[in-house]
């Protein structure tokens, strides 16, 4: 979804920059989620109570921290510096991307937070790095 959202954004707004900036920090974001579940090893929700019942198939890699979650944070990190008028539409979505993982039953409510802040870390680093190849082109 994020994806689709930097690419008409790109588009319309004729900066390419954008989508590749997005894809580069949710392509991140996923390996950086995914090695920081492992090294973790929290087991989710559903595998430590039996009730309430996730919705959905769950995946059943460990939980810290939501994947989902980072992903969105690293995006409308990204998209929000390139139109900071939609910062709150951006950050509202991941918001409730966040929310819905854990009305799923999916991860923990901490989960979910570790998985923001080190999604917004990682939009502010591909920034920073936005921010140095600029500097070195002028």
């Amino acid at each position: 979804m994020w994806l689709a959202i930097a690419l008409v954004c790109a588009f319309v707004w004729r900066r390419p920059v954008i989508f590749v900036s997005v894809l580069a920090a949710v392509a991140v974001g996923d390996l950086a989620a995914l090695g920081l579940k492992h090294l973790s090893g929290r087991p989710r929700p559903w595998r430590r109570y039996a009730l309430p019942h996730p919705l959905g198939h769950i995946s059943k890699d460990p939980s810290f921290p939501s994947g989902h979650t980072t992903m969105a944070f690293a995006a409308a990190t990204i998209l929000s510096y390139f139109k900071p008028r939609l910062a709150p539409a951006f950050f509202l979505l991941a918001v409730a991307i966040g929310f819905s993982r854990v009305y799923v039953g999916a991860h923990y409510p901490l989960d979910v937070l570790g998985g923001a802040a080190l999604g917004c870390a990682i939009g502010g680093l591909v920034i920073v790095l936005l921010r140095l190849s600029k500097a070195r082109r002028r």
